[in-house]
């Protein structure tokens, strides 16, 4: 299997709207969360920005002019603000003494000062609701791993264990293209989802939406609440740097604002556990973790006080690992993997056709036979089986010596003896 660029599909382009549509709150009673909490947004972005309108905190909160001015209105009458002038039907104002000392009390508790966030309810509905039944066919899969050599045995066997929607374990030597198919599961979805800004619970605002993570999607829908932000499924890929913290509510110290962790974040989405085994925290503890979560798509978080909540635990996990799974983890575990894929070295004719496409893609010229020698030297070399990351390891070290030398590239003979002698480690010779 060879690595290449991943495309997003014709319909992925098509701007496909969402299962889950949240109506605009236009007035205060269809918030579904405190009014106070948003007063406390309103007073702590005023202290940060000194002055605003209507229009600009409509912007900045992600809520209607209407529900704004509104609220507007009644912290006025309070003598929070101070009116500074007009433009056309909205108000420019600033914080007043009495609204400046609610403002200071309010951000010593919190620094927050982003879009307002959704009730921890309408987050897990939206989650629920945003469940879909896959309907993966081998002529799909194809499709999606269409830069990769894949058999059929292999689809046939990944093909149900997607539709099955439960963690799946992929597993065998190390090259054979585990990483590169499960980076390119997520092509398996068409349909993009909803997720919030941020979400509160018990008065605290957890942070959600991570740019770094979630892919945004242009959809020019404005008819929904802007708080919800339209995003391609996520897909989370964490390897040897994964630690107990991220899988926990991380609060900040100085903003009280409280990060994801990610599976929240990868909600409705999929979920990679790469080289499985080699993370700071064990399987073991992994297991105990999400020994409910994998039974009961439920988890369980708890805040910086003791608040316990539950939260939906629906995505797609896959573990993929070059370890022995008898030695990672025990059978109760094992048998919650209920989907287990051996990906192993690859046959001859699949080895052949990665080199022959790595070739063609780059257009180098190549010596006929070419293919079948690179086998045989990996082999003479000590190579236990042939791997399919060989031909595209072997051939980026030849195109760096034709770069460094200065010298025209070509596959032959001569240029993958000396990439191969300097991939393998020199073989131990007889005493």
């Amino acid at each position: 299997m060879i690595k290449g660029k991943i495309e997003a599909t014709s319909e992925s382009r098509q701007k496909p709207k969402s299962a889950f549509s949240p109506a605009k709150p236009s007035k205060l009673e269809e918030l579904d969360i405190p009014q106070s909490l948003v007063e406390d947004l309103i007073l702590r972005y005023l202290l940060t920005k000194a002055s605003s309108s209507l229009y600009e905190l409509s912007r900045a909160l992600k809520l209607s002019f209407p529900l704004l001015h509104e609220l507007f209105q009644q912290l006025r009458q309070k003598q929070v603000f101070e009116v500074t002038g007009m433009k056309g039907n909205d108000y420019l104002f600033t914080l007043s003494g009495i609204g400046r000392r609610m403002a200071e009390k309010s951000f010593s508790i919190s620094h927050y000062t982003g879009s307002a966030p959704v009730s921890m309810k309408s987050y897990n509905e939206s989650v629920r609701s945003q469940v879909v039944k896959l309907n993966v066919n081998r002529e799909l899969l194809k499709k999606t791993l269409s830069d990769l050599v894949v058999t059929d045995e292999f689809l046939d066997q990944l093909g149900p264990a997607l539709i099955s929607q439960k963690p799946i374990f992929i597993y065998g030597p190390t090259g054979n293209g585990k990483t590169s198919v499960v980076s390119r599961l997520i092509g398996i979805y068409q349909d993009p989802v909803l997720l919030p800004y941020a979400v509160e619970i018990d008065g605290q605002i957890i942070a959600l939406y991570d740019s770094g993570v979630h892919e945004e999607i242009d959809t020019d829908n404005t008819d929904i609440d802007q708080r919800w932000v339209t995003c391609r499924r996520p897909c989370i890929i964490v390897g040897g740097e994964l630690e107990p913290n991220m899988l926990e509510l991380q609060q900040e110290e100085n903003s009280k604002v409280y990060a994801a962790p990610l599976q929240m974040k990868a909600n409705n989405g999929i979920f990679v556990i790469d080289d499985f085994g080699r993370q700071v925290l064990t399987p073991r503890y992994l297991l105990n973790r999400w020994i409910v979560p994998l039974d009961k798509r439920v988890d369980y978080l708890t805040l910086s006080y003791g608040l316990n909540f539950k939260i939906p635990f629906e995505m797609i996990v896959v573990f993929a690992t070059n370890l022995d799974p008898n030695d990672l983890v025990d059978e109760a575990f094992l048998r919650r993997l209920q989907n287990k894929i051996h990906l192993d070295t690859v046959e001859a004719t699949v080895f052949d056709e990665i080199f022959q496409r790595l070739v063609s893609e780059r257009n180098l010229p190549c010596k006929p036979g070419s293919g079948e020698l690179l086998r045989k030297l990996c082999l003479d070399f000590g190579a236990k089986g042939l791997r399919a990351c060989y031909p595209l390891d072997i051939v980026d070290i030849i195109e760096s010596i034709g770069t460094y030398e200065k010298q025209t590239i070509e596959i032959n003979r001569e240029s993958l003896e000396r990439a191969v002698s300097l991939y393998f480690t020199k073989p131990k010779t007889a005493p």
